[in-house]
């Protein structure tokens, strides 16, 4: 078994606060590495897959809400 498995399998058994813990450790390495990172703040770590997980998401809603209007 891969270790990324492995470390996926483990992850249910977690508490919040392990999860956490895990969490800031992954985005440590994303700050270390600076890989795709675009804001590194008090605030988090803001990377290029989360902007684009984020567009796409707006962009489903938009052409949700363009598909609802009538043609003028």
């Amino acid at each position: 078994m891969s270790t990324v498995s492995e470390i996926r399998a483990a992850l249910s058994g977690l508490t919040n606060e392990d999860l956490r813990e895990v969490d800031a450790a992954l985005r440590q390495q994303f700050r270390a590495r600076k890989i795709g990172v675009l804001y590194d703040d008090a605030y988090g770590v803001w990377t290029e897959e989360d902007q684009a997980s984020t567009a796409a998401k707006v962009f489903i809603l938009m052409d949700r809400e363009e598909q609802g209007r009538e043609p003028s």
